[in-house]
């Protein structure tokens, strides 16, 4: 069987190979192309990251294609729908790095708390150590809203236990367990009305794009504060950008932007972005970078050395199990 392999950096490589002896494994430092994938249409599976959109036009690029092996958890980046039309298993990383993206998460939120990174930027920049502006505030007794509560969000909520906040959750899949005399679950409205930070740990779909919208951001306690280590889609830019101007919304930690993947590569806009709306977001992800007390990270919220030995072992079982007639983790179109 040949295996193409994108985005494969040396661990990658390290961990891949010995599993896919015997097969042809074609490791790309780059991200998908068609160029790459015409050059080897005979491939069989392909292996992927989130940066790679894998939609009809790549699916067709390989006509003996018959598995999609992603290295993460969410597969909005492919069309699943149309792989399985064409009978090619969809697979995906379902957990991984729970503790490292909840540990990162109030890396976000201490951050914010504490002013670190203006504190940075005056002392490296201004060489001034004037505490006057640096005001911050304690997490403890303050409420956490943690909207999912999967494999990350239970984590986040442990953590928030630990720093004696009150925690406000809401998942359509309850985990009553998580519940105790400091967190209890609430619908929506009533967490984003009672939390003083609100943070993000649901998956991105089609029916919860902009679940953080100019309507949500009203209800919300007045200085409250954003963290999205998700997905970017989960929350409105233009509406966040009103919020953070009016004062309803104090500051945001942002792993994840709107169209992140146009706002990486930005030699897009020398070769032309074929869709305006995009080329607004980009604009006003770009208003949020400048904002103050708004910190964006580029997607490293997942990204410790303990995580990333996870998927890549996840990815080589799932290609293993494959090429043994036994797939696993296949997601649902």
């Amino acid at each position: 069987m040949k295996v193409l392999i994108f985005s494969a950096d040396e661990a990658a490589r390290s961990i891949l190979s010995p599993v896919l002896m015997g097969h042809t494994a074609v490791f790309f430092d780059e991200i998908v192309s068609l160029h790459a994938l015409k050059e080897n249409s005979d491939a069989e599976a392909v292996s992927i990251f989130t940066s790679s959109e894998f939609k009809k036009e790549q699916i067709d690029a390989l006509p003996n294609l018959k598995c999609i092996s992603t290295r993460s958890t969410g597969y909005d980046h492919i069309d699943t729908a149309y792989a399985k039309e064409k009978g090619i298993v969809v697979c995906n990383v379902p957990r991984y790095g729970a503790k490292t993206v909840a540990e990162f998460t109030f890396a976000l939120i201490l951050t914010l708390s504490r002013r670190i990174f203006e504190a940075f930027h005056q002392v490296r920049e201004e060489g001034s150590f004037k505490t006057s502006a640096l005001e911050g505030f304690n997490l403890f007794g303050k409420t956490l809203g943690v909207v999912g509560t999967g494999n990350i969000g239970r984590n986040v909520v442990g953590i928030a236990k630990g720093f004696g906040m009150k925690v406000l959750m809401m998942d359509p899949y309850p985990d009553n367990k998580l519940e105790d005399e400091q967190a209890k679950y609430a619908p929506l409205d009533e967490l984003l009305a009672g939390s003083d930070i609100v943070t993000l740990h649901v998956p991105y779909t089609k029916e919860n794009r902009y679940l953080l919208n100019k309507d949500s951001f009203a209800k919300m306690k007045r200085g409250a504060f954003i963290i999205n280590t998700a997905r970017g889609e989960l929350v409105d830019t233009e509406a966040l950008l009103d919020a953070l101007k009016s004062g309803q919304v104090a500051g945001a930690g942002l792993d994840v932007l709107e169209e992140e993947r146009v706002l990486k590569d930005e030699v897009e806009l020398v070769k032309g972005i074929e869709s305006m709306n995009e080329l607004k977001i980009l604009i006003r992800d770009h208003a949020l970078i400048d904002m103050p007390r708004v910190v964006i990270t580029p997607h490293i919220a997942f990204f410790s050395r303990e995580a990333c030995h996870e998927i890549l072992e996840v990815t080589a079982a799932n290609i293993t199990g494959f090429v043994a007639g036994k797939p696993t983790n296949i997601v649902a179109s």
